[in-house]
């Protein structure tokens, strides 16, 4: 480990840069391709393909050795080629660009955080079109504040961010108890009324048999992903799935040039009890249909988990933001797939015009087939 000084502040490190070599400004990653280009001149650079392989790594391996880092973690001043300046990033930003002059850069991720990046997937969407489609989405919206449709006409500015995901792998074996119920006709007499007598009819009825149930289900678990960010809603990053996680690659900085990209904030343990909730959404339609019949009650489930494995992700979304009444509303843009997601204010006044319209509606309809009827009498 590099020594620390009294301040416990890592020496300067050099935070990654790209510049371009016709003209030296910075070269961008372009989305959807396999360069990186220049604002200015145009120049692209081609992103040689990584020969490294995406690795899943050992769950309770990487839990350990994190437990044994916390006590060492350092903080990373970076040191800016551009200008010459010395600052550190957010300790949950990786890539950002330098406050003094604007140059993006890339940190290391191996010292500025305990887990090294293992994979991302590019950005396929550029910012043009994300746009268009953010602004599409706001226009179909009802009931929506005129504010907010001119704020995605004239003012939508999106930032594409790369976010923090966990992937878990495992071999789940789950022992359960629980009972089937089985569906059964039997025939029923009843009394009713008809044409003034009481009579005495037959109806089948269902009826349910229970019988104890008890086995062991099994299932292997694959990239189950798990957000672990806390800036983002986790029901709006739900909402843009599914991403097309077989086509991760391995992480190579120059994905990253011109878009800030989170850390995570959500550690590996931490991450592991979410995706333990979701895998058992699965497992208990698994021990369901294992038990069978017409119905099922599960009184017991005990799931082991085996072969544990995860990886480190990054997935690339543009974010926009739009604050309306004293509270912010967040949009986000599937950076692979385009799927937009968001929360969203309600006008009153145009649900209460709505409705005025409604009722008016209804009094004139009525009006006139009151009318109508009148004519033909």
């Amino acid at each position: 480990m590099q020594a620390t000084d009294d301040l416990g502040m890592a020496p300067a490190e050099a935070a990654r840069r790209f510049p371009c070599a016709q003209c030296g400004a910075e070269l961008h990653y372009a989305p959807g391709t396999e360069s990186l280009r220049c604002g200015h001149c145009g120049y692209e650079n081609r992103i040689m393909p990584s020969t490294a392989q995406v690795q899943e790594l050992d769950f309770h391996q990487v839990v350990a050795e994190l437990a044994a880092r916390e006590s060492r973690q350092e903080s990373i001043v970076n040191h800016c080629d551009a200008c010459g300046a010395e600052y550190s990033f957010d300790p949950a930003i990786h890539a950002d660009t330098c406050p003094f002059c604007g140059a993006a850069a890339v940190a290391g991720t191996t010292r500025h955080r305990h887990l090294q990046v293992n994979a991302l997937l590019p950005f396929a969407i550029p910012a043009g079109q994300s746009r268009d489609l953010f602004r599409r989405w706001l226009q179909s919206l009802w009931f929506a504040p005129g504010k907010l449709k001119r704020y995605g006409r004239d003012d939508s500015r999106l930032t594409g961010m790369y976010v923090p995901y966990w992937t878990y792998d495992a071999a789940t074996r789950t022992a359960y108890q629980g009972m089937r119920g089985d569906y059964y006709q039997v025939p029923e007499t009843y009394q009713t009324v008809e044409n003034g007598r009481t009579v005495t009819r037959t109806r089948m009825v269902t009826r349910i048999r229970w019988n104890p149930a008890a086995g062991t289900v099994t299932r292997d678990f694959d990239d189950v992903l798990v957000l672990a960010s806390e800036t983002l809603s986790g029901y709006l990053t739900e909402e843009l799935e599914p991403w097309d996680l077989q086509n991760v690659r391995p992480y190579q900085e120059e994905y990253l040039s011109g878009f800030r990209s989170e850390m995570y904030q959500l550690d590996p343990a931490q991450g592991f009890d979410q995706a333990r909730q979701i895998m058992a959404r699965t497992i208990t339609v698994d021990v369901a249909r294992a038990i069978g019949g017409d119905q099922q009650q599960i009184a017991r489930l005990d799931t082991r988990y085996g072969d544990i494995r995860c990886k480190h992700i990054l997935l690339p979304i543009w974010v926009s933001a739009f604050r309306f009444r004293n509270k912010t509303y967040r949009f986000l843009v599937n950076g692979r797939t385009g799927e937009v997601q968001g929360e969203r204010p309600y006008s009153p006044w145009k649900i209460v015009a709505a409705v005025i319209f409604g009722i008016v509606l209804a009094a004139v309809l009525a009006l006139l087939f009151s009318q109508q009827g009148q004519l033909h009498y």
